[in-house]
């Protein structure tokens, strides 16, 4: 079989591995993320959020998570891609660890200029 390239990251894929989207060639990981696209302004999950918080051990965060949250905490307001580089993760990661600190109203983003800046909420 011959390696194909995804069409979303330029991976090298398998030609047996592929996965149309799109009249898109995906790797795997891409093609997930395609089909559960990320909401971060998502008002049950938000409400689910909030219900959780009140129960014992409802809202815990990730390592990840948590280290985001103090950089923010820390720094008043901090560009996506400065966030992205001090937690060592690509910009799309670093949406996923936000989106559950956006539901439970830990941190928003708001745009300041060409830049989407982090902050408190």
């Amino acid at each position: 079989m011959s390696d194909k390239t995804c069409a979303k990251c330029g991976a090298a894929v398998d030609a047996g591995e592929v996965r149309e989207f799109r009249d898109q060639e995906l790797c795997e990981d891409c093609y997930m993320e395609a089909l559960s696209p990320l909401h971060v302004c998502d008002p049950w999950a938000v409400h689910t959020a909030k219900s959780l918080k009140d129960l014992p051990g409802g809202q815990n965060l990730t390592p990840i998570q948590q280290k985001l949250y103090d950089l923010v905490k820390a720094k008043g307001e901090v560009p996506i891609p400065e966030a992205a580089a001090h937690l060592g993760l690509n910009e799309d990661d670093l949406r996923r660890e936000f989106a559950p600190l956006r539901h439970m109203e830990m941190l928003r983003a708001c745009k300041k200029d060409d830049l989407i800046l982090l902050t408190l909420f």
